[in-house]
């Protein structure tokens, strides 16, 4: 049976990262899939030098956006209308309009419309802390959840890093002698098991899907937004085999999930 599934992200190229994989895999499968951005990413760090005569950064991610939909399968694509929040501390954080300042139930009516058009089964948001603590991204959480209440979406998934995993990845590669890790990563740099800013715990990961089959069209979308991942980034010049294995498996908590549920699919609770 096919069901339909929206994806809820805080910026452009966010969902590339975190849920192209299952989206993907969703639209192979005859789901329908429709990601839905808060925001245009306006106060990006990056990619300025890119720009065009008269092009805003906003909407050179829009565009990014929508091609990297395209190479996903991804059948709608919709902005919430915010402004980039920036990080924690920054002026554009407490700014009028922000993603972060805006009333949860307002911006939950926005997302629960959607929702509602499309009879979603399944959302995706991020889990509570943002993956690693973006203020945009513990929003998604806020405003998900409570947009999946209004809406009576039977699955929310927060999506989230499975920091053990990354480690398991690193300490392989010191292993076998590739001390050279893209972006100086070293599995010592990454948090302790109980340090709660950074991913989570394969303990309480619910879903872990395995994606490798998508991986290829993946890693396009992410080139889709070169604006901000640029092919000199770390994660485009990991080598194949450990790209496929990194970013080949998504980790998702399901909320409201029994005790010691393990699932490898997003739609497999649904009837």
């Amino acid at each position: 049976m096919a069901h339909t599934l929206v994806t809820f992200h805080a910026h452009p190229d966010d969902e590339a990262i975190a849920t192209a994989g299952v989206m993907a895999k969703a639209v192979a499968e005859g789901h329908r899939v429709v990601l839905v951005v808060a925001t245009k990413g306006e106060h990006a760090g990056f990619g300025h030098e890119m720009l065009e005569p008269g092009e805003t950064m906003s909407g050179r991610r829009v565009r990014e956006t929508e091609h990297a939909a395209e190479i996903l399968g991804v059948s709608r694509v919709e902005f919430l209308g915010y402004v980039d929040s920036g990080m924690m501390g920054t002026p554009e954080n407490g700014a009028d309009g922000s993603f972060w300042t805006v009333d949860v139930d307002e911006a939950a009516e926005r997302l629960a419309k959607v929702l509602d058009e499309e009879h979603a089964d399944v959302l995706t948001v991020y889990d509570d802390h943002g993956s690693y603590g973006h203020p945009d991204h513990i929003q998604v959480h806020r405003v998900g959840v409570r947009a999946a209440e209004i809406a009576g979406t039977p699955l929310v998934y927060e999506s989230t890093i499975n920091r053990d995993h990354i480690r398991r990845l690193l300490e392989q590669a010191v292993a076998s002698g590739n001390a050279e890790l893209p972006g100086g990563l070293d599995p010592d740099d990454l948090p302790d098991p109980d340090d709660t800013t950074f991913g989570s715990p394969e303990s309480i990961i619910t879903t872990m899907v395995d994606v490798r089959d998508y991986v290829d069209r993946k890693r396009r979308a992410m080139v889709a937004h070169a604006s901000q991942i640029a092919e000199s980034h770390f994660f485009l010049k990991l080598p194949p085999d450990m790209f496929r294995e990194a970013f080949g498996f998504e980790s998702f908590i399901r909320r409201g999930a029994p005790d010691g549920a393990h699932d490898t699919d997003l739609f497999a609770p649904l009837p």
